[in-house]
């Protein structure tokens, strides 16, 4: 069977890049076309209003989303952003987005993702707890640790899953620590999460040099990102032998040939306010240097379309690993195929994050907490299984490792609809 290329886009956006792969992929597994639209309405769009008594004795309305996409593999899954863009596409984009992640790695979730339009770096902590606290009351009946579970995402973290937490708790009387993951340890988190997106993409990168017999002692990367995704992913790389010559944040990009010491790169980070600004063991380039280097691998972790189809014929790495939700622009897949880089995609190499908040929801479940020995035991031999069933795919029909990730989640949610009947 021959690969579809999609067509080019009038204008992307989450929403329409992500159909665009979807249909190559779909068109290829010859479903049903009644599955279709089965696989892509959401189940349930919420929106709510959310009254908050501001710190002046103001108050003000913020609108609060949740897309639940899909529930045929178990209760949905996703995070909860709070950022001033957030909209209507962007979110069904990324509750889809959660559906095909979780299949992908075959953990028995389906796809969700939610926001409330705000820029918490304008409010209090006050202010965006009561914001936090208003959203959870307004989603109770979305909510559930059978129904749908949230987590973090851009502009919360464990603090704002806390009062989640809490809040839903109050309402049904008792302590319910399955509801959310991402939670602070004492409440139920799980040791492992917050560097667990990085390991996948160490997990995936490694996997990836197998297949092109790449050395990893004798491998060079570049990390584009160094929050925390980027940070965890370049430091576990390191371990492995993978001399990491490049690293960036919002200041810039530094790079040093003999390879960056990541451990000291991190700790200097933690001493300066967050940013790398100033790291002296590196000569400063911009981000859109970074992007070109020639190294053996090329780490995307920052954020949406950094490699497009303006810069995409640049990129002399061998392999891309998508540490980042949507790193790569629909328009610049062709371009980066043509090259013949292998780029294990978004939704198969960040997936550990995800893997890992399954494994904290069943902690709670069973009471009963891992060691993070057994966690990464089991997240890496999830990430490596994944990695070897979209490659396999890949193989077989002769596409993109992208589309093939597409088409192993696919195919997992169509047949287990078909198992369960339908209507």
């Amino acid at each position: 069977m021959t690969y579809i290329e999609p067509a080019p886009l009038q204008k992307e956006n989450p929403l329409e890049s992500m159909m665009q792969r979807f249909d190559v992929a779909f068109k290829l597994l010859n479903i049903s076309p009644e599955m279709y639209d089965i696989l892509m309405v959401p189940r349930k769009q919420v929106v709510v209003g959310l009254p908050v008594t501001m710190d002046d004795g103001s108050v003000r309305v913020f609108e609060g989303i949740r897309v639940v996409h899909s529930t045929i593999l178990g209760p949905s899954k996703g995070g909860i952003r709070f950022d001033p863009d957030v909209n209507m596409d962007e979110v069904k984009a990324l509750a889809a987005w959660m559906t095909w992640k979780c299949a992908v790695v075959d953990i028995p979730y389906g796809g969700a993702k939610g926001g409330i339009r705000c820029n918490p770096r304008e409010m209090s902590k006050g202010e965006i707890e009561r914001l936090m606290r208003a959203y959870t009351g307004a989603m109770l009946d979305v909510f559930g640790p059978d129904r749908d579970i949230p987590a973090p995402d851009m502009g919360t973290g464990e603090n704002e899953m806390a009062w989640l937490m809490d809040e839903y708790s109050k309402a049904y009387g008792m302590t319910v620590n399955a509801v959310v993951t991402g939670k602070p340890l004492v409440l139920g988190g799980s040791l492992g999460r917050k560097e667990a997106t990085g390991r996948g993409v160490m997990v995936s990168a490694i996997s990836a040099m197998e297949k092109l017999r790449i050395n990893p002692y004798r491998a060079t990367a570049a990390v584009q990102g160094f929050g925390n995704v980027g940070s965890h992913a370049a430091s576990l790389l390191h371990e492995r032998g993978v001399k990491v010559v490049a690293i960036s944040d919002v200041t810039g990009a530094y790079y040093n040939e003999k390879g960056i010491d990541i451990q000291k790169a991190m700790e200097y980070r933690e001493k300066n306010k967050g940013l790398l600004e100033g790291f002296a063991d590196a000569t400063k380039i911009s981000n859109d240097e970074l992007l070109t280097l020639p190294v053996d691998l090329l780490v995307p972790a920052a954020k949406e379309d950094v490699i497009t189809e303006d810069n995409a014929a640049g990129i002399q790495a061998k392999l891309i690993v998508e540490g980042a939700n949507g790193p790569t622009s629909a328009s610049a897949d062709e371009i980066i195929n043509e090259k013949g880089i292998l780029v294990v995609p978004d939704i198969l190499a960040n997936a550990g994050g995800v893997t890992v908040s399954y494994f904290e929801w069943v902690q709670n479940r069973i009471g009963y907490k891992w060691t993070l020995d057994r966690i990464n035991r089991r997240s890496d031999r999830i990430m490596k299984d994944a990695f070897d069933r979209v490659y396999q795919i890949s193989q077989e029909y002769k596409v993109p490792m992208r589309i093939a990730a597409y088409m192993v989640a696919i195919k997992k949610v169509a047949d287990t609809y078909k198992f369960r009947g339908g209507y």
